[in-house]
Order: C-alpha cells, then structure tokens, then sequence
C-alpha cells in the first residue's frame, strides 16, 4: 500500500533553516505529483508547493522564494528546503501524494498523506 513518510521537522529560530523529508513507498514513484501542505493549530490544511512527473513545480505566494521543492527519484523521496523561516510558518508540515498528469497545489488533487512533521518557528 501507498506509505508516506515525514521527517526533519524541529525548533528553529526566526530566519533559519530547515530540510524536511518524505520516503514513498507501495508505488511507482516519480509518475505522480507530490505535494507539501502545512495545518496550523485551527487553521485549515494549505498547499505550499507541488512538483510534478516532469519536475515543474509551484509554490504558494508566502513561501516563494524561501522554499524549494525537489525529489530524487532514485531514493524514492521528495524534499522541502525551507529558508529564511518565519514564525508564521510554524504548522505541521504533510507530504502528499497527487494524481497522474494532473497537479494542481489543492487538497483535492491529492489523495495519500503522511501523518506529519512539526516546525516550529521562534521570534
């Protein structure tokens, strides 16, 4: 079955960094979009950047230019290069798995989820 797993979430500082990481399993990777969404306490579940089969990517407006997204297909995982955090982007960080030929940065594009890594950003 599709497993998706997180890690590299921690306490940072206002303005450092942070390298999180999703392992796939259960599927051909790397045929599919994936995805990086964030969910703060009561807030909803937001797209931050996606990337697709032929390496385009996308990136919400809050984190252009401050976050990365790539993948090696090779380890079969997917990563998120996170620069010049805010505390605003403090949330639980959630690797996601989207569809073939379609990616969108929309909940309703993906239908795997990890269970989550924590970030948490200190002023």
């Amino acid at each position: 079955q599709v497993q998706l797993v997180e890690s590299g979430g921690g306490s940072v500082q206002a303005g450092g960094s942070l390298r999180l990481s999703c392992v796939a399993s259960g599927y051909n990777y790397g045929k599919y979009c994936m995805g990086w969404f964030r969910q703060a306490p009561g807030k909803e579940r937001l797209g931050v950047a996606a990337v697709d089969s032929d390496g385009r990517t996308s990136y919400a407006d809050s984190v252009k230019g401050r976050f990365t997204i790539s993948q090696d297909n090779a380890k079969n995982t997917l990563y998120l290069q996170m620069n010049s955090l805010k505390p605003e982007d403090s949330a639980m960080y959630y690797c996601a798995r989207g569809w073939l030929g379609y990616c969108v940065l929309d909940r309703s594009g993906f239908d795997y989820w990890g269970q989550g890594t924590q970030v948490t950003v200190s002023s």
